[in-house]
């Protein structure tokens, strides 16, 4: 049952101990019990050999649930996809959060839904563009093309099909001043004659555009931006398209892509290891096709208005956009429900997300997490009758403030992130955690504003 309260009591139980040492140690059944043993450090560009069976069995050197875990995903990632990406590589000191995000990305970017895959990437890229973070950009610029997206799309947003670019107004305002978000933008994407998109669409690609808009504050706030190379990819590997979670969820649609063909070098069987919608196709992008069809796409292309961007919400002079307040509008009472009802489960996912980080285990109290997230909240317009925001300034240092304020509201600004000289106290596996309470409060907000406007367009 859907609880109202995504804040754990003091008698919540959570687990202990951090995820991931320097070293792993995998071994992987290759052939007629051949092992192939992987040593590797879980950091930046890391890109491990894949296994050429599927039947795979992870072994770690601790006991830890949460290493476990860990590498499991790990390996999952390293079996669908041939790598594991940057990001989740950034998660993995906090695997319970990690799963958690996995899945609802995958549900919006792969998994059933009202929007073609191809649209789904092409948001993701306009979402990525608003703060110019090239990692997000060409990595679902690489997606889009992989599962059968139009090429010619990549030169630009001009090139796009008009209904996604009717997108652009929305995609701004939520990117960069979300409390404009209001009922007539709802109206215009539903009422432009060929070009309307239904409720369903809308919501799905809403989530999605929050969900990349927040993803930017999370890579520019780790410094993945700065360090991005296109990724290496495996040659033997799997269609993009699933997901460790496809077994999960049982997806078994698999697009027909421009450049897929019959894969040649690697003979998949069945086995027990993994569910059969997840082996029982042999279709790819063949890798050197595709490196000859993507160029490096650059965000300017897939945006407008390029000087539009965050401003003060509490120096602003206009009378007619109010606090937000939590108590006539939250995600427990309001958002939930009726995200649930228009996409399908996704409401649970995400639900399942913000309590995830704020359960995480951390030598911070609560309140202090309670304090970053209330605060981000606040520099967006939201507000928390019920909250004494003296405690804002009284749990956190000036200098993190500011910190979370660059990240949640201009992270392109941040690409090399002042960190806090408070930081210096905090182990790394914190200082992420700092940045998930970012990301997540972020997506929280702007979900808010939106499904407040598709309501009110509802009951007009």
């Amino acid at each position: 049952m859907h609880s109202p309260h995504p804040w754990p009591s003091s008698q919540t139980p959570f687990p202990r101990g951090h995820c991931i040492m320097a070293e792993e140690v995998m071994a992987v059944p290759m052939r007629s019990g051949q092992l192939l043993s992987l040593h590797g450090s879980i950091s930046l560009g890391l890109r491990l050999l894949r296994p050429v069976g599927f039947k795979f069995v992870c072994l770690v050197s601790s006991t830890s649930l949460e290493k476990e875990r860990a590498s499991l995903l790990f390996m999952k990632a390293l079996v669908s996809r041939g790598s594991v990406d940057a990001v989740s590589q950034q998660m993995a000191s906090h695997p319970q959060y990690m799963e958690s995000f996995l899945r609802t990305q995958h549900y919006i970017l792969h998994m059933d839904g009202p929007l073609p895959l191809p649209y789904r990437h092409y948001i993701a890229i306009m979402a990525a563009a608003r703060h110019h973070c090239n990692y997000l950009v060409y990595l679902h610029s690489t997606q889009f093309l992989r599962v059968g997206g139009d090429p010619l799309w990549l030169q630009g947003l001009e090139a796009a099909p008009p209904r996604l670019r009717l997108l652009d107004h929305i995609n701004k305002v939520l990117a960069h001043q979300p409390w404009l978000t209001a009922c007539s933008h709802i109206q215009t994407l539903l009422k432009s004659g060929e070009q309307c998109w239904s409720l369903a669409e809308l919501v799905q690609a809403v989530v999605i555009l929050a969900h990349c808009h927040s993803l930017c504050s999370f890579v520019f706030g780790c410094d993945t931006d700065s360090d991005f190379a296109p990724l290496s990819k495996s040659p033997n590997g799997t269609p993009p398209t699933f997901c460790p979670f496809d077994a999960a969820n049982g997806n078994a649609n698999v697009p027909q892509s421009h450049g897929m063909k019959l894969e040649k070098s690697l003979h998949i069987t069945h086995t027990d290891a993994l569910s059969p919608p997840l082996l029982s196709t042999s279709l790819f992008l063949d890798m050197e096709e595709e490196e000859e069809m993507i160029f490096f796409a650059d965000p300017s292309r897939f945006i407008t208005d390029p000087d539009f961007c965050y401003q003060e919400f509490a120096r602003r002079e206009e009378d007619h956009f109010q606090v937000f307040r939590a108590q006539d509008y939250s995600w427990e009472d309001h958002g939930f429900s009726l995200v649930n009802r228009l996409y399908s489960d996704i409401g649970h996912l995400l639900d399942d997300r913000f309590r995830s980080v704020t359960t995480l285990p951390s030598s911070s109290c609560p309140d202090l997490k309670r304090a970053i997230w209330n605060y981000i909240h606040c520099v967006l317009g939201i507000r928390y009758d019920d909250y004494d925001y003296g405690e804002v300034n009284q749990l956190l240092e000036r200098d993190l403030k500011l910190y979370i304020k660059a990240v949640a509201c201009f992270p392109d600004a941040t690409k090399t992130p002042v960190c806090p000289l408070s930081w210096a106290l905090l182990k790394p596996s914190e200082r992420i955690h700092v940045n998930l309470l970012i990301m997540e409060a972020r997506l929280q907000a702007e979900l808010l504003y939106a499904l407040r406007a598709i309501t009110q367009y509802m009951i007009a």
